[in-house]
């Protein structure tokens, strides 16, 4: 049975950095301590990258949890940052109650945007942007009426 996404991870190139910018940002707290492995076989079969080494953490905010990466082995096959339309992961989505307000909150704690304000879209309203290393992060705020409200997910709807 599948219950729901537990986590979405981000390499990043500055774990602490980062880490700040997310608490910053979006209240992300530390759920556990930062973690770390060097050639782990272990860690190498579960993640199919044979004499890895990074650290991490996993950071929490409401229904959902992050997970940052520090790789230092093997070295980044592209080290420019994904653009919407490229093959794989490209972003995640933070619900906000507020869009205009965490738009302006936003680019206070080093977001930036291609547009100059949130757009609506009908059942959203919502802009992508980037954090300081270029990663896509899209803020949304679904309208009342909207079906993929988070507040109609079971688990947040009691």
């Amino acid at each position: 049975m599948i219950r729901g996404i537990h986590h979405v991870a981000v390499h990043v190139r500055d774990l602490d950095r980062m880490v700040k910018f997310y608490r910053d940002a979006f209240g992300f707290e530390r759920a556990d301590e930062e973690f770390g492995w060097r050639d782990e076989p272990l860690i190498a079969q579960i993640i199919d990258v044979p004499r890895s080494a990074a650290r991490g953490v996993m950071l929490r905010a409401g229904s959902c949890y992050l997970e940052l990466f520090q790789y230092s082995a093997p070295e980044p096959v592209s080290t420019r940052p994904l653009a919407p339309y490229d093959r794989g992961y490209t972003h995640f989505c933070v619900d906000v109650t507020d869009i205009e307000q965490e738009y302006e909150r936003l680019r206070t704690v080093g977001m930036t945007f291609g547009h100059p304000h949130p757009l609506d879209a009908g059942n959203v309203k919502t802009i992508y942007g980037r954090d300081p290393e270029g990663n896509i992060i899209e803020i949304q705020q679904t309208a009342d009426d909207c079906a993929f409200r988070l507040d109609k997910l079971p688990a947040l709807a009691k």
